[in-house]
């Protein structure tokens, strides 16, 4: 803190006059408004060179808005913004990018059809009209090289997993110069030790006299990064506080308005029958390479088995075959005694199967759909919702509203489009709906990705209600934090198979990051 600056009795950031030249962005009295929902109200934000600026807030409190305002993809109602102290009111997020202002979405805005180096090149002023497709991936390569964050630059966006797109979003940002850099929950898909490089690039950056905004519900890593932080709660500013005078229990209880319960999520004794065996199983990956080799992998009664590992090591491709979203080239899938190999996705619903994919817009919700039909997509074939080929409409928004309220989904009415709902909501909505089907196993794709600290203890706490239940769970996560807190037993996958196997109570964390990034464990307990 400069000796300009200092903290109120309520803990607020006061700036002295000759300080004001180092702030880079103001934003006064912000109002914005949706249909039925005030999303911003009266919220002011400032942002200095050089620092870390973390935001926080429930799911639906105004975070992503007050920021997609500043980067130029809404207009405020009221308000105003400065840019080094000048007016500015940005009509498109290419003004703001222009004016140094750069933002990576949660939900990322990427040409699925063009490749990872089209996709940084693509609109930026930078960029030869005449160039090669092997110029624009030598450039990529370098970029990705200065960054630390590193993607095939030849391969499509629709052929990258999550975590492989999140980091082109980053470098596209960052390759423009941007300098001031907004940064929505960009750990959500990293494992640890990109995190910790994605840290270093972040630091980096404001020791170079940039500004960073830093959206996450992780509170540890928040506490970790950032020099400041700013809490929003039902739209409106709560308080801006310097990090070194906070602490987790003390943001919790600033975002959510009341104190916040963390569970300590006891794990029990595994003798159940086993549920899914998966033995010698391989598969292709979008771009037709293998993306499991050989994988064996267990799944009992009352367990939740935990797979740990980098984006693009084949986990989305594990949860797809047991789906039944990905054919197997070879190996088989026994669930209860039942070969389900080749088994359609509907009749591994019917087994029990309920799955909560990594993408919840593109595979898990229809987003111009309502909550209601969302909410029946599993079960509309179903009495009383429907009676041979009728729906019962009333059935229908009956089913939703108990689902809804099951699920703690926050939503004025059952007939609204999912996608006027907060990440955080639709998230829930998803859950909600795919634990119903999942009588025998669930497997569960970053459950609690995009939640806020509230939501995801619940979250995780109905999980393990499920297991305790006798259900068996598959949770995929590349968080590892998540992994050790939730999981009985820990597999770690590497570049299509599971090259470690460990008793969660014997677990290491450091030996299980560095297996992450490649490292063969000295022994394992295979399968």
């Amino acid at each position: 803190m400069t000796p300009s600056s200092s903290l109120t009795t309520e803990g607020k950031l006061e700036v002295g006059e000759e300080t004001r030249d180092q702030i880079l962005v103001e934003m006064r009295a912000i109002w914005k408004r949706f249909p039925g929902v005030i999303a911003n109200q009266g919220v002011d934000f400032e942002l200095r060179a050089g620092e870390v600026h973390a935001l926080l807030g429930e799911n639906g409190a105004g975070k992503t808005t007050l920021m997609n305002i500043l980067c130029g993809s809404y207009r405020p109602d009221a308000g105003a913004i400065f840019i080094k102290g000048e007016s500015v009111g940005f009509k498109s997020p290419a003004q703001a990018i222009a004016a140094g202002v750069g933002i990576v979405h949660q939900h990322f805005r990427l040409v699925e059809k063009l490749s990872a180096a089209e996709n940084i090149h693509l609109g930026w002023e930078q960029t030869p009209w005449d160039i090669s497709m092997t110029k624009l991936a030598e450039r990529t390569q370098q970029i990705c090289s200065e960054y630390g964050l590193h993607v095939d630059p030849r391969a499509k966006i629709w052929q990258l997993s999550t975590g492989e797109q999140q980091r082109v979003e980053i470098m596209r940002v960052l390759a423009r110069g941007a300098r001031i850099l907004i940064m929505d929950e960009p750990t959500a898909v990293l494992a640890p030790i990109e995190t910790v490089e994605l840290f270093r690039v972040i630091r980096s950056l404001a020791a170079s006299g940039r500004a960073v905004v830093f959206i996450s519900h992780k509170l540890d890593e928040v506490l970790e990064v950032s020099d400041r932080i700013t809490v929003l709660r039902g739209g409106r500013k709560v308080a801006t506080r310097l990090t070194s005078k906070c602490d987790r229990r003390t943001l919790a209880r600033l975002m959510i308005g009341q104190e916040v319960v963390f569970h300590k999520l006891d794990k029990v004794p595994v003798d159940g029958k086993t549920i899914v065996d998966l033995q010698d199983v391989c598969a292709l990956s979008d771009r037709g390479l293998p993306a499991l080799i050989d994988v064996s992998l267990r799944v009992k009664e009352g367990e939740i088995l935990g797979v740990a590992g980098v984006a693009g090591n084949g986990q989305r491709e594990l949860a797809e075959v047991l789906t039944g979203l990905r054919p197997l080239t070879r190996g088989t899938i026994i669930i209860d005694g039942e070969d389900l190999s080749r088994a359609s996705p509907i009749r591994l619903a019917r087994a029990g199967v309920g799955h909560i994919p990594e993408d919840r817009i593109g595979m898990g919700l229809v987003r111009s759909a309502s909550v209601t039909h969302n909410a029946i997509l599993r079960e509309y074939w179903k009495p009383p919702i429907s009676v041979g080929a009728r729906m019962d409409n009333r059935e229908a928004a009956k089913f939703a509203r108990k689902l809804v309220k099951k699920a703690d989904v926050r939503v004025p009415n059952v007939r609204v489009p999912v996608r006027n709902l907060s990440g955080g909501n639709q998230q829930r909505l998803l859950a909600g709906r795919e634990m119903l089907i999942a009588s025998r196993l669930l497997v569960a794709v970053h459950p609690t990705r995009g939640l806020d600290v509230a939501a995801t203890e619940e979250v995780r706490k109905v999980i393990v209600e499920h297991r305790n239940a006798g259900s068996g769970v598959l949770l995929i996560s590349e968080d590892l934090d998540e992994i050790l807190i939730m999981a009985d037993r820990i597999a770690v996958m590497y570049e299509g198979g599971i090259i470690g196997l460990f008793e969660a109570s014997a677990a290491d964390r450091e030996e299980i990051g560095l297996m992450m990034g490649g490292a063969r464990p000295a022994s394992d307990t295979h399968r």
